[in-house]
């Protein structure tokens, strides 16, 4: 059955105190509704449509940056989410099959949920929706069984009796049905509730009355947690990590102090990889299998091969890609460069858009002047040379394979295969001067306190009447 997939991000999300739009939040390094966008991807959805409001110009920009295909439907005024629904109607115009509405401030619904409810459509439910054992009710609106066990209907807390509100089942607002029968159903949606709005809860109810069947898929509680507040989106990000880490521990990675590891949404870690304590990972990082990201360090869109080391305290930015077996020691920083296989910058080093052959050692307090102001300039190190401490490569320059760098050298010119160079002014030895030096600026120090002591005993007269 071909799918849709309808996203409601047009609330104001006020309870945030922000200026950006709710479904702009991140968590793991990408807004809440990238992350609804991933967990409805397995469906294959033939549409997807965003239903903007609050800031839907900034929230429609993101969704197309996300997905140039999506859609969006636009809700002038926030009148409940079967308001919204219809909103979308249009974007769905021809579409046949089933229908999901999810939420952008419901981020963490994972894939195989969603597919379960699909699985229950298919089975005969007409429509489907995605309950949780709550541990505190509270607000939630309470999913109401028939005899059968099928579901009756949804009633929210503010409408419900006493009876209702000891369910413990909760609606997650997540629902699946048929996209004609749901936007017929979303036509008859009165507002005759506590709030005076559109619930699309309420076509439970409606489809009941046709002789529809509704069944109820469950997931655990923490899929469904809403982002309302700056303290659910922290809820938000501690289970997203959690889930990660749990993830990463199953898939045969080693985290060394896993409550000290940060995973981003699309972190990719290997089998057979170590990462040690105090470990950030940001968007677009891959680590291939046996390597070993050492502790307290930050890794952005990077590439790390097969068997390298990491650290610790590394940082590989954007477009550091690490062959297999390279080392990158502590307080180095890579960007925008590719080390080959087996290279080593092990110490205190910045390397930048630059290219580091099979072999090469960087040595310590190396670094390459990339920028001059307006553009930036790349350096080349051919495979096995060797790069002495403290050496500057002045950009754009190239250093042959097997040629070394004196240590301390200003390197502005390229070196060939094999060669050495020194870019370093001559040392020049002057005896005694050291001494003699020092002896000259001991004796200006003591005039220099003499003078501030006034009548030169070491006490100060400052308050007398001379």
């Amino acid at each position: 059955m071909p799918t849709a997939v309808v996203i409601l991000a047009a609330g104001a999300g006020t309870r945030m105190n922000s200026d950006r739009p709710k479904a702009l939040h991140g968590i793991g390094g990408a807004p809440l509704l990238a992350h609804v966008l991933a967990s409805a991807a397995p469906l294959a959805p033939e549409v997807s449509v965003v239903v903007v409001g609050h800031g839907g110009e900034e929230v429609a920009a993101a969704a197309r940056a996300l997905d140039p295909d999506i859609r969006i439907a636009q809700q002038p005024e926030q009148r409940g989410t079967a308001h919204a629904v219809a909103c979308a109607a249009p974007a769905l115009a021809g579409f046949e099959g089933d229908l999901f509405v999810l939420y952008a401030d419901t981020p963490l619904i994972r894939a195989e949920t969603l597919e379960r409810m699909s699985a229950a459509r298919a089975a005969g439910a007409d429509v489907v929706v995605l309950g949780f054992e709550a541990s505190d009710p509270g607000r939630y609106g309470r999913l109401v069984r028939d005899a059968g066990g099928g579901l009756e209907r949804i009633v929210e807390a503010r409408d419900a009796s006493p009876e209702e509100l000891a369910i413990r089942l909760c609606n997650s607002g997540v629902i699946c049905a048929p996209a004609g029968l749901m936007l017929e159903l979303v036509g008859e949606v009165g507002s005759g509730n506590a709030a005076g709005e559109l619930y699309l809860t309420d076509i439970v109810e409606l489809a009941r009355h046709r002789g529809r069947t509704a069944a109820i898929v469950s997931c655990p509680e923490d899929e469904t947690l809403g982002v309302n507040s700056r303290a659910d989106l922290a809820r938000a990000e501690a289970a997203f990590q959690a889930r990660r880490r749990a993830e990463a521990l199953a898939e045969g990675v080693t985290l060394i102090a896993p409550e000290t590891i940060f995973f981003a949404h699309d972190t990719w870690i290997g089998r057979d990889a170590m990462v040690g304590p105090n470990v950030v990972f940001g968007p677009g990082v891959t680590v291939e299998t046996g390597a070993e990201i050492r502790a307290f360090c930050h890794l952005e869109g990077a590439h790390v091969g097969s068997g390298a080391v990491v650290g610790p305290f590394a940082r590989l930015r954007t477009g550091a890609e690490l062959g297999n077996d390279a080392r990158v020691g502590n307080f180095v920083e890579i960007k925008e460069a590719i080390l080959g296989e087996g290279s080593r910058v092990n110490h205190l080093s910045y390397i930048g858009d630059a290219e580091v052959g099979a072999g090469a050692n960087v040595g310590a307090g190396t670094i390459t002047c990339n920028y001059d102001g307006v553009m930036k300039h790349r350096t080349v190190i051919g495979a096995r040379a060797f790069i002495g401490s403290n050496t500057a490569l002045v950009a754009p320059v190239e250093i042959g394979a097997e040629a070394m760098t004196a240590s301390g050298s200003v390197v502005t010119q390229d070196v060939p295969a094999g060669a050495l160079a020194l870019g370093r002014a001559r040392q020049v030895n002057k005896p005694g001067l050291a001494r003699a030096l020092k002896e000259r600026l001991l004796a200006i120090r003591a005039r220099r306190a003499q003078t501030r002591d006034g009548d030169g005993d070491g006490n100060s007269n400052a308050g007398t009447t001379g």
